[in-house]
């Protein structure tokens, strides 16, 4: 038989259309890209504010644990590391405390930046659970999520001051690791994050019942699933009795289950509210509500590709229950310990759950409706945080006098910073900040120890709010025009003290400052004679009061 010729052989149908697998493909992968580039956003915006965070560790949390752990010649006391703080354990944290002091100088900004390194080991664990059937650009979606949510902006404090960081964040990281590896089925792995997250805070206590109703859900062997329920069993024994005897924090010791109750939907709930309380107890109450509803099938069906989120879920509740039995107090802003910037990571953690549950039990939402659920929850949650993160600078600012009140061993103004004195020695010994040749009253010139003419200083538009009787007292006051520092000198014109402007006026200062002033603070060490006040801009010297 004669084969056809070539030029009567069928050509390609040029009206075909084109297969669109190929051109899908690098328009996939850059999707995926785009995703990791946004979920990056929130945690590199956490970087820079820890970077840029003080110097100085200013929260008394950190002081009394390190003159706790250390003697006078700055010696870390081991047997004082296994003791409680806040009632609960702090091991982990206090060996980060000391090994700060001991080998970085005592700079926050190590802490804090190890704060943002350790929530983001917390995302990639998280993202560890994601089911392998989803496409890879819904888990990228929903890895910017989980980024959003624990970078959000409400936890500026964790990346601000590394003593709330380094007390929380420890803890509920290795319980995200363990939740992730119970879920994959590793329990080895489960309960070492485990143990590490107990030996960090009392946030860790509940995940041994956790891990246990994960197995569970997984359909594990009663052994696996006994286990670490009674592991559970003995650590919570041990806390309750070893732990100290009363209240701690101002929390109260009344009955009180509807305040009990709000901090519960609060804790839940404080991604959607900066300081009214009713909000964040409403979005809580419906987080809660809607888990609910998505867990009734994980549970009754026992789905083992949800053991993981329903763990998490439980996990945040727990942390929420615990929060409202322990710390329950009116004694905070908006009335409510729930909307606390650090504890927000119990509202992050139930919203993960809650997003990647509703997602996985929709297979048929487009990747379109899930990436514009993933952008609003993330940008609206992170704008309302804004005004937490605004809170958290303000409370903080006039804090920043504690460097050179233990520099120059202020009693009054330690006391009124709530900082142990007894610190000092060991800081001292080790030089660590404000001991360490880093230390600066920002002046741009005057140091302590500088010697200054007052006669030569102008007249300021400023105020002192009362005599500078003498040394080791807090000093305060406004000044109309903001200089670079405030300084304190004795009869010879020696700088005994330092101090710092731009901070908030108080109620009484805003009464006589003039539009656009700011209050000042400073304090001094011991000084012959009677203190003068300078102010300090730009090498030029202006007098307070």
């Amino acid at each position: 038989m004669t084969q056809p010729a070539l030029a009567d052989a069928p050509g390609p149908d040029v009206t075909a259309p084109i297969p669109r697998v190929a051109a899908s493909r690098p328009a996939g992968r850059r999707l995926v890209v785009a995703w990791w580039l946004f979920a990056a956003l929130p945690a590199g915006l956490a970087l820079l504010a820890a970077v840029r965070a003080p110097r100085m560790h200013v929260l008394l949390d950190y002081w009394h644990v390190f003159a706790k752990v250390t003697d006078d010649a700055g010696n870390l006391q081991l047997g004082q590391v296994f003791t409680y703080h806040l009632d609960q354990p702090f091991v982990v944290p206090s060996l980060l405390f000391y090994a700060d002091a001991a080998w970085f100088g005592g700079d926050n900004r190590v802490l804090t930046v190890l704060t943002v390194v350790l929530l983001a080991v917390a995302v990639l664990a998280l993202r560890t659970m994601l089911p392998k059937h989803l496409s890879p650009s819904t888990r990228g979606a929903l890895t910017a999520a989980m980024a959003w949510l624990l970078f959000t902006s409400h936890a500026t404090e964790l990346w601000v001051q590394g003593t709330n960081g380094i007390s929380w964040v420890p803890a509920v990281t290795a319980c995200t690791v363990a939740v992730a590896c119970a879920h994959r089925g590793r329990p080895v792995g489960a309960a070492a994050a485990a143990v590490l997250g107990c030996l960090s805070f009392g946030a860790a206590l509940p995940i041994w019942f956790v891990l246990a109703f994960v197995a569970w859900l997984r359909g594990e062997s009663r052994l696996r699933v006994a286990l670490p329920a009674a592991a559970g069993v003995v650590v919570l024994g041990a806390w309750w009795l070893t732990k100290p005897a009363g209240t701690q924090s101002g929390a109260t010791a009344a009955f009180d289950p509807d305040g009990r109750l709000s901090v519960v939907a609060a804790a839940v709930g404080g991604l959607w509210s900066v300081d009214v309380a009713v909000v964040a107890v409403i979005a809580g109450g419906c987080t809660i509500a809607l888990l609910g509803l998505l867990l009734r099938r994980t549970v009754t069906d026992r789905r083992a590709a949800d053991a993981g989120w329903a763990g998490l879920a439980v996990y945040a509740f727990a942390l929420a229950v615990m929060l409202a039995l322990g710390r329950t107090t009116a004694n905070v802003p908006g009335g409510n310990v729930g909307l606390i910037s650090r504890y927000v990571l119990v509202a992050a953690l139930a919203t993960i759950a809650l997003t990647v549950l509703s997602t996985v039990h929709r297979p048929q939402w487009p990747h379109r409706y899930v990436a514009a659920a993933v952008v609003t929850l993330a940008l609206v949650t992170h704008a309302i945080g804004g005004g937490k993160a605004d809170e958290v600078r303000r409370s903080y600012a006039p804090l920043g006098l504690a460097a050179v009140a233990l520099r120059v061993d202020a009693p009054a103004a330690l006391d009124a910073l709530h900082i142990q004195r007894a610190a000092g020695p060991a800081a001292r010994a080790l030089q660590a900040y404000p001991f360490s040749g880093a230390f600066t009253l920002g002046c741009h010139g005057p140091e302590l120890g500088s010697h200054l003419d007052p006669g030569t200083a102008e007249p300021a538009r400023a105020a002192l709010d009362a005599p500078a009787t003498g040394p080791g007292a807090v000093l305060t006051g406004w000044v109309a025009d903001q200089p670079d520092c405030v300084v304190v000198t004795d009869a010879a014109g020696t700088v005994t003290g330092g101090g710092s402007a731009g901070l908030p006026l108080t109620a009484a200062q805003a009464t006589t400052a003039p539009p656009g002033a700011t209050g000042w603070q400073a304090t001094s060490g011991p000084a012959d004679g009677p203190l003068t006040v300078l102010a300090v801009q730009g090498g030029r010297l202006y007098r307070i009061g």
